[in-house]
């Protein structure tokens, strides 16, 4: 079973093919190479250094909610 965990763009590199995310206040590059039309500020869901597609603020946020109350992230 594999794991995506929902993050924010906070930066994307000029290029255009990687971004810097967000998750809980720790920062990642990851690769934009799966995904098409995303912009700071964003969500996306990242596995293995990929985003893999741009999700809903909403769920997004829903799904960070559940992993804190699991006590697997701070926020």
């Amino acid at each position: 079973m594999c794991l995506a965990l929902p993050a924010q763009i906070v930066q994307i590199a000029a290029a255009g093919d990687t971004a810097t995310v967000s998750v809980d206040g720790v920062q990642v590059e990851v690769s934009l190479a799966l995904v098409d039309d995303v912009h700071v500020g964003d969500y996306v869901l990242v596995h293995v250094g990929y985003a893999l597609n741009k999700i809903d603020e909403d769920e997004a946020l829903k799904t960070l909610a559940l992993f804190a109350e699991a006590g697997l992230i701070a926020s």
